[in-house]
């Protein structure tokens, strides 16, 4: 079973984890230490007898800062750490039940479907050579199939063999993608389900299913180019040997035991009416719904019933406009965990630019190496960078990193425009550089055109 796996395998400490998110975020200690003690838990759990297993909830988080600080950068990497199923939602996104929209209980089913994808995931890796062969076979005799008689003539055999050979190792080199193949794949004959899911509404589930008996998938031939020939066949022939009854019982066990989501913009479904007497009705009503799915209910889902008593809910807002206390008083009980994040310094900006993997400098410099061009920046002009944008920061609306986005976008506008016709092959990116292209963010007093 799938909380066997859980218990028996080495789940990363919480040093190792924050060491983690220190190569991608700067800064933020304590929601560092908070998340990484709340996915360290999610084993401890495991550990534990069958009948304390139970009685232990998990400690919900609210992370809250200002945009731009790492909160939602915290949650993707999070992500990418825990072998966990994860979701991200938007609180925005879902409205009140009765209302037309999304409720709450779709991101129950959106995380399980999660789920299933990474347990087919680790489940088709241990079939991918033979898949892999299976569907390069099937390709082989697709473009070049038998012959009658090969069997009674070895020669006319033997030349049938070397071109099947040739063949392979055009599909295996990609010279063949692009050549077009007749193959059979399932095509569903249900188009009444539009009618049910128009305008974002979701239906039952089991009526869905239902459908599917109704409407069953038919065989049909098509055309298509072996690229995408190969993709179709590797699902079929993952399909052939996948247990997708086990798979569908391993996800739904994981995300019962496992599962994480991250609850994004929930201060906009926390703030004060017009006449100043409380939350919207739209907004509490889904304060309210939501309010069940984080105590632990059961929400009905296509693959059967998931209980949520112990999924782990991260949530993260501003609340520049509102305040925690602007929530329902029983969803705050159910959030114990508040972690408030710093605003970024001009010396946050200049290690998020210069430390940071995968930053916005080592992005720029690999796009313009795409085309011969050797991009290096000076240490000055890392330190001018992050003046200018903590500067256009405190002008304008704070939005953190995010700032240096539109600041990299503008100084670098010509070059990338220029590149390769100039035929520039390297460029020095100094602080002169800096001032010179950005000069008019410092003059322009409105900075209207500079706001992400």
């Amino acid at each position: 079973m799938r909380v066997k796996q859980i218990q028996e395998r080495n789940m990363w400490t919480c040093a190792e984890i924050v060491a983690m998110l220190d190569r991608y975020i700067i800064g933020q200690d304590d929601a560092k230490r908070s998340v990484a003690i709340a996915l360290r838990n999610r084993w401890r759990r495991m550990q534990l007898p069958e009948d304390l297993r139970q009685e232990v909830v998990p400690n919900n988080i609210i992370l809250i800062g200002p945009t731009g600080v790492g909160k939602t950068e915290i949650a993707r990497r999070l992500s990418q750490l825990a072998d966990l199923p994860f979701l991200k939602v938007e609180a925005t996104k879902f409205t009140e039940k009765g209302y037309v929209g999304r409720d709450v209980d779709s991101m129950i089913r959106d995380l399980v479907e999660n789920a299933i994808a990474l347990i087919r995931k680790k489940a088709e890796a241990q079939f991918t050579t033979d898949i892999d062969l299976a569907v390069e076979e099937k390709l082989v005799d697709i473009l070049f199939p038998s012959l009658p008689g090969l069997e009674q003539d070895p020669e006319r055999r033997a030349r049938w063999q070397r071109s099947r050979d040739k063949i392979r190792n055009q599909l295996r080199e990609g010279t063949l993608d692009d050549k077009e193949v007749t193959i059979t794949s399932e095509q569903s004959k249900m188009p009444i389900a539009n009618i049910f899911t128009s305008a974002g509404e979701e239906f039952d589930a089991s009526f869905g299913e239902s459908l599917k008996n109704i409407f069953p998938k038919q065989q049909v031939d098509k055309k298509v180019p072996v690229s995408k020939a190969r993709r179709v066949l590797q699902e079929q022939e993952s399909a052939l040997r996948l247990d997708m009854d086990q798979v569908i019982t391993e996800a739904m066990e994981l995300v019962e035991n496992g599962g994480i989501i991250f609850l994004d913009e929930i201060d906009k479904i926390a703030g004060k009416s017009s006449h100043g007497s409380g939350p919207d009705v739209s907004r509490e009503g889904v304060q309210r719904d939501l309010l069940p799915i984080v105590e632990g209910s059961a929400i009905s889902t296509k693959h059967g019933v998931v209980k949520t008593d112990h999924i782990l809910f991260i949530a993260a807002g501003a609340f520049h406009m509102s305040k925690p206390s602007d929530l329902i008083p029983e969803l705050q009980g159910r959030f114990p965990i508040r972690v408030e994040l710093d605003s970024l310094t001009e010396s946050d900006l200049v290690r998020i630019l210069g430390e940071t993997e995968g930053s916005l400098l080592r992005q720029y410099e690999s796009m313009l190496g795409v085309d011969g061009c050797h991009l290096e920046f000076t240490t000055e002009a890392i330190a001018e960078l992050a003046r200018l944008a903590a500067e256009v920061n405190r002008r304008m609306e704070n939005i953190g990193a995010r700032r240096l986005q539109t600041i990299m976008a503008h100084l670098l506008e010509d070059l990338l425009f220029q590149v390769p016709d100039s035929g520039t092959s390297a460029v020095t990116v100094d602080k002169d550089f800096v001032r010179e292209r950005l000069a008019d963010i410092i003059q322009d007093e409105d900075l209207t055109r500079y706001i992400l």
